[in-house]
């Protein structure tokens, strides 16, 4: 009986070690992309990571942005956004729509151009405004931001969610088991609502779109607005009263805006918000022709 116990055991013991191996390997899991909490604006991803996710590769430079280094003599446009831009774990790095854009431009118009990717998820204009406060606009040609209906009231609260919420790891997993329990099951077992980019955190129109316009304006770089929408806004064929908001600002304060509805279908999503892979295609195809006109002019 003793000796049967024994063989059981080791099976199991080799079973779980396969499987820790199996899904760090080829899933990627404790390579999970690593967040830091921030004074200015809430949280952002720790800088110098490179990341094999889901099968996807995953990178951030120095400065936390989901781009390669800086280039002294580039070109640079800022883009900034949410998880949207951003793409997540499940875009490859090269097919983020920022990457998309750097090697279309460049190619188009012959010379070093490079988008950059300031983003995180459920971040709203004011985290971008901040982020640039702390650390300029890395002498930009032009800024723009994608946002979704709900960032016209998304304003920073500075809740913890940085080793407190499950998407927001501040350090690596001890176990792929474990991380995959953790995470990703217990959460739809207690069903515990994520934090995400569907939450409303206030209820004044989020000032990071004014505090952007005026930043623009003073420093005379050109400034546009892509607004994304999820799912439902599709179906519906038309904006939900946060998303007429910000068309309204955009208007009244004569900031060109690009509406994804003119381009956007629901083969363009994976959930309920976020682009796929074509989606990111859709969304740099929709931004080039204006980042190209303003660099042209």
């Amino acid at each position: 009986m003793k000796k049967k116990i024994g063989i059981v055991l080791l099976i199991i013991a080799v079973l779980l070690v396969a499987t820790e191996i199996y899904m760090r390997s080829y899933w990627g899991f404790c390579d999970t992309v690593l967040m830091q909490k921030d004074d200015k604006f809430e949280y952002i991803a720790q800088p110098s990571q490179n990341r094999f996710r889901f099968r996807r590769h995953i990178y951030y430079n120095k400065y936390s942005m989901r781009s390669p280094e800086i280039k002294p003599n580039a070109i640079k446009i800022f883009g900034g956004g949410d998880s949207v831009i951003n793409g997540g774990a499940h875009t490859d790095q090269d097919s983020i729509a920022t990457t998309l854009l750097t090697k279309q431009l460049t190619k188009e118009l012959h010379k070093d151009i490079q988008v950059l990717n300031i983003s995180a998820g459920s971040w709203g204009p004011d985290n971008v405004m901040a982020y640039i406060n702390k650390y300029g606009n890395f002498d930009a040609s032009i800024i723009f931001l994608v946002v979704s209906s709900h960032d016209a009231y998304d304003d920073m609260d500075f809740q913890e969610v940085v080793g407190v919420h499950p998407s927001y790891p501040y350090k690596q997993s001890f176990s792929a088991i474990y991380e995959l329990i953790s995470r990703y099951i217990m959460p739809r077992i207690l069903k515990n609502k994520p934090q995400g980019d569907h939450i409303t955190k206030g209820n004044t129109f989020n000032t990071g779109f004014q505090n952007l316009y005026e930043y623009t304006k003073s420093k005379n770089i050109p400034f546009f607005i892509y607004l994304h929408p999820d799912r439902k806004e599709v179906e519906d064929n038309h904006y939900d009263k946060q998303g007429e908001a910000i068309i309204k600002y955009c208007k009244d304060h004569n900031v060109p805006l690009i509406q994804g509805l003119g381009f956007e279908d629901l083969s363009c999503f994976y959930d309920e918000i976020h682009p796929n892979e074509k989606g990111q295609r859709v969304l740099a195809n929709a931004l080039l022709p204006k980042i190209s006109e303003l660099l042209k002019e």
